[in-house]
């Protein structure tokens, strides 16, 4: 059995749609953030970036969502959650989980908190305005990424549209979110359908409304 320390919408939420979709045994165990929970000394033991997510995989702690996202798809091959080696789109899924994670969702960070990139108090709000912008140009690539294609990468759903799927969730307050651009709208109001992510948002208490 996997335990997936977790936060609701935290960057746990793609690999509980993994583990979910895979149909597996696993528990959750809420790790309180309003609390620092993360930073105990239990915690640290498992994870010692102080960080959410950690899976355990019978006594096996690995952080980081997406290496645990890659580590859930390979442990269970038959899903076909990351393309087989030898297989071109392999290539492909590994370019847009690194743009996904290195890029989109480092930009995300910083969004969120600007107080962390800047020794002045009075410039968080142009942070926050100028990552919206830079971030929302992310989505603008993806969106013409998405043209005539229900997955980002190949025929069928991998660990990547889990990981955008998320991160998607976290922008949609920006002034043009996610579900305002064509392409990505179909995409993911398609994945919403999912019974992975029907489940998931159902535990962390996200609506759906929106995606229908």
């Amino acid at each position: 059995m996997y335990q997936l320390y977790y936060f609701p919408l935290n960057a746990s939420m793609a690999p509980h749609f993994m583990l979910e979709e895979l149909k597996v045994d696993f528990e959750l165990i809420a790790v309180d953030r309003k609390s620092n929970a993360q930073k105990s000394a239990d915690y640290l033991a498992l994870n010692p970036a102080g960080r959410i997510p950690t899976l355990v995989d019978n006594g096996f702690a690995i952080f980081e969502s997406p290496a645990i996202c890659v580590h859930l798809a390979e442990s269970h091959p038959s899903s076909n959650l990351i393309p087989k080696i030898g297989d071109k789109n392999r290539a492909l899924f590994f370019q847009w989980l690194m743009y996904l994670t290195n890029t989109v969702q480092a930009e995300l960070m910083i969004y969120f908190y600007p107080q962390k990139h800047t020794t002045g108090a009075s410039n968080a709000e142009y942070i926050i305005e100028a990552q919206e912008s830079r971030i929302t140009e992310m989505f603008e690539l993806l969106d013409r990424e998405l043209e005539n294609k229900d997955f980002l990468i190949g025929n069928s759903i991998s660990a990547c549209d889990y990981f955008l799927f998320m991160l998607a969730v976290w922008a949609d307050e920006f002034k043009k979110p996610p579900l305002s651009f064509s392409n990505l709208s179909r995409y993911l109001r398609k994945l919403a359908q999912r019974d992975a992510i029907i489940n998931v948002c159902k535990k962390e208490n996200l609506s759906l409304t929106d995606y229908q």
